[in-house]
C-alpha cells in the first residue's frame, strides 16, 4: 500500500506540473465585448514554434539541476536502501550468482554515470546561446569502432560468465552421492518427498493421486516404498541437494532467494536443479546483513501492532498461478547433517502412512 502511495503522489505531482505549464501559456489581454467595450480577458499565447535564446538558456540550467539531483538520488539509493536487497548467498553455488550480480552492477553504473553526465551536463554547457552554432560531424569510423568493440567484449564475458553459474546449478552430472528431494506443486501450496534409504525417488503420476497419497506416488514402483512426504523442507548443511520439480495443474516457479535457485515447474514434466547449503538457518539468523533487515521489517511491523518477524528460509512460488499465489510457500529450515538425519528418522514413509 505505501508504494502505491507513493506511486499516486508521483503521478499528482506530475499532473500538477503538466497543468501549471498549461497555465503559463495564458496571459491577460485586453478585447471588446459585443457593445465594443475594452474588457479584461484570459487567452492563450501565440506559440513561437522556434525556441529562442532565453528558452535555452533555461532549459540547459533545468538539464543540469536534473543531473544533480538524478546523482544525489542515485547516492541516497546505493548507500540507504540496501537493506532490501538479500544478504549474502546461502548456497556454495549462489556465490557465483552474486559474483556476476556485483561484476554487472558496477559496469552498469559507471556507464550509467557517464551517460548521464554527458547527456546532461553536455546539453548544459552547449546550449544554444550567443548565437552559438552546433558543429555538423558526420560520422567517425574509429569511435564506431571503438563503441562496438568494446561492448561486444564485455558483453561476451559477461554472457560466458552467465552460462558457467547457469551449468554450476544445472549440471548435475559430477554430484557425489546428492540428496534428491522431489519438490511437489499444486495450487496453492507445495510438498515434498524425500527418497528413502535408496536415495532412489519412486515413480509419481497425478493419476495415482489418491486419499493421502496427495502427490501420485507410483505404489507398484518398489523405489517407492521408502519414499517420505512432508510438508517442511529440510536441508543437511554442507551436502549437494538434487531438487526435481513436478506440477499437478498450471505453470509455478519453485523460487528459493536466498539460495539464488529458481526453476518453472511444469505439467507434465519433470525438471530440475541442484546446490549445497552453506548456512543454517540459526547461522543466517546472526548475519549482520539479516539482523539489520529483520530490524528493519519489525519497526514496521511493531507501528502495526503485529507481532515480530524471524527469519526463516522459504520456499516461494515466482509464477502468478491463481487467486492465492501470494499465499504460495514453504518453510525450509538448514541444519547439521546430525540433526537432519535425527529429524528425517522421526518422519513417516509413504508405506506407512498409506497402509
Amino acid at each position: 500500500m505505501l508504494a502505491l502511495f507513493y506511486i499516486f503522489i508521483a503521478v499528482a505531482v506530475g499532473l500538477g506540473i503538466w497543468q501549471l505549464n498549461r497555465l503559463s501559456s495564458y496571459k491577460q489581454v485586453i478585447l471588446n465585448n459585443d457593445k465594443g467595450e475594452p474588457v479584461n480577458a484570459i487567452a492563450k499565447s501565440e506559440e513561437n514554434p522556434v525556441a529562442t535564446e532565453k528558452d535555452n538558456d533555461i532549459h540547459g540550467k533545468f538539464f543540469l539541476i536534473f543531473l544533480i539531483g538524478f546523482y544525489l538520488l542515485m547516492t541516497y539509493c546505493l548507500f540507504f536502501m540496501n537493506d532490501i536487497m538479500l544478504p549474502e548467498s546461502a548456497s556454495i553455488e549462489g556465490e557465483n550468482d552474486d559474483n556476476l550480480f556485483l561484476i554487472t552492477f558496477i559496469l552498469i553504473g559507471v556507464v550509467q554515470f557517464a551517460t548521464q553526465f554527458l547527456l546532461f551536463y553536455f546539453s548544459f554547457k552547449y546550449r544554444g546561446i550567443n548565437n552559438r552554432k552546433a558543429l555538423f560531424y558526420a560520422d567517425s569510423h574509429k569511435l564506431e569502432l571503438i563503441w562496438t568493440t568494446i561492448p561486444t567484449i564485455v558483453l561476451t564475458a559477461l554472457i560466458g560468465y552467465g552460462l558457467y553459474t547457469w551449468n554450476d546449478v544445472m549440471d548435475l552430472s559430477d554430484s557425489e552421492n546428492p540428496l534428491v528431494i522431489e519438490v511437489y506443486a499444486q495450487q496453492f501450496n507445495w510438498q515434498a518427498r524425500y527418497a528413502g534409504a535408496d536415495n532412489t525417488l519412486g515413480r509419481g503420476n497425478v493419476r495415482n493421486i489418491k486419499g493421502i497419497n496427495t502427490i501420485g506416488i507410483d505404489m507398484t514402483d518398489a523405489n517407492s516404498a521408502d519414499d517420505i512426504p512432508v510438508r517442511e523442507l529440510h536441508l543437511p548443511k554442507g551436502r549437494k541437494i538434487v531438487f526435481k520439480f513436478r506440477s499437478q495443474d498450471v505453470l509455478h516457479s519453485a523460487y528459493m532467494p536466498h539460495f539464488r535457485a529458481q526453476m518453472n515447474c511444469v505439467p507434465g514434466m519433470v525438471t530440475e536443479f541442484g546446490f549445497t547449503p552453506k548456512f543454517t538457518t540459526q547461522e543466517m539468523r546472526v548475519q549482520e546483513e539479516t539482523v539489520r533487515k529483520v530490524n528493519g521489517i519489525n519497526k514496521l511491523r511493531k507501528a502495526k501492532g503485529e507481532d515480530p518477524y524471524e527469519f526463516e528460509y522459504l520456499l516461494l512460488c515466482n509464477k502468478i498461478c491463481g487467486a492465492s499465489h501470494y499465499n504460495m510457500q514453504m518453510k525450509i529450515v538448514v541444519e547439521e547433517e546430525a540433526d537432519f538425519y535425527s529429524w528425517l528418522k522421526q518422519q513417516k514413509t509413504i508405506t506407512e502412512l498409506v497402509n
